[in-house]
């Protein structure tokens, strides 16, 4: 039995635009400058109150971070509804999911920064509520890289790290992956970097949904 772990913003839904808007109205509610996309691309996968710290350039999360972490927890949803901001799949991601839960020997769960409100939501539009069978959330464990959504899905899972692939589009996934003692696999239709990704420490990176497939098969997973 093999276990995949995906990441969910950059990797299996385009969310990118809905975040940086989140993001900049909080900044101008506090009235700061709107942060470049760069930026807020840059911190996408790390937990929200760690992300927002570094998109203000402090090194640790302070009460102003704070602050703005439950501004924007609170107006996300009413952005979210706001036509031109829903989280669609990456194009291929259904057929992609559909083939790989197919799998008997297979278990697939989700490794995200995002809270458990949110990937309950991403679950229930899309139909992963069915395919995943273990979890981690921002309100589970320490932000990426921490090892920790890794080693606690195997754990729950029953599988062993060594037999376990995570699937993402950020560096912190791939470093979470390494620290853990899992394969990586990067995609490069999110939000870094092929470079970055490899330096990263991708064993693989898929070009599109349907490598994410050939690159299991070839190794047996």
């Amino acid at each position: 039995m093999k276990l995949a772990l995906f990441d969910c913003d950059g990797t299996l839904v385009d969310s990118g635009g809905l975040i940086h808007e989140v993001m900049a109205r909080t900044f101008e509610a506090f009235d700061l400058e709107r942060p470049p996309l760069s930026a807020t691309k840059s911190i996408i996968g790390l937990t929200l109150d760690i992300a927002i710290a570094r998109l203000l350039g402090r090194e640790h999360v302070d009460d102003q971070a704070l602050a703005m972490t439950a501004h924007y927890k609170s107006i996300f949803a009413g952005v979210r509804a706001e036509a031109g901001f829903q989280e669609l799949l990456f194009p291929g991601i259904a057929d992609m999911m559909q083939t790989l839960s197919s799998r008997d020997a297979l278990l697939i769960g989700a490794v995200t920064g995002k809270s458990r409100r949110g990937l309950t939501h991403i679950s229930e539009t899309h139909g992963f509520d069915r395919i995943f069978f273990v979890s981690r959330t921002a309100d589970d464990c320490p932000s990426k890289p921490h090892p920790a959504m890794v080693t606690e899905c195997c754990f729950e899972a029953g599988i062993d790290a060594k037999d376990t692939v995570v699937i993402g589009d950020a560096i912190y996934d791939m470093q979470m992956a390494k620290a853990a003692g899992a394969s990586a696999i990067g995609v490069a239709w999110g939000y870094a970097s092929v470079p970055d990704l490899i330096e990263a420490g991708a064993d693989f990176v898929a070009r599109t949904p349907a490598d994410i497939i050939e690159w299991m098969e070839h190794n047996h997973v």
